[in-house]
């Protein structure tokens, strides 16, 4: 993949990424991605941004307690 194409595909990582962030729902986002598929936007696309993985794991702790 050269450059060009490279910076592409990391925009559309990207975009995935902050549509979901956004609250955009899933079906949608792989609409506007072209998917057929939902898997491949949810496992390849969409990234967990370090705040997301911090509130997760604070609902699992506030859950357990």
């Amino acid at each position: 993949m050269n450059g060009a194409s490279r910076r592409t595909h990391d925009l559309r990582h990207t975009c995935v990424s902050l549509l979901l962030d956004l609250g955009v729902p899933p079906h949608i986002v792989r609409d506007i991605v072209g998917h057929s598929d939902i898997e491949v936007t949810m496992t390849i696309y969409a990234h967990a941004s370090l705040d997301d993985k911090r509130r997760a794991l604070g609902k699992l702790g506030e859950a357990l307690n």
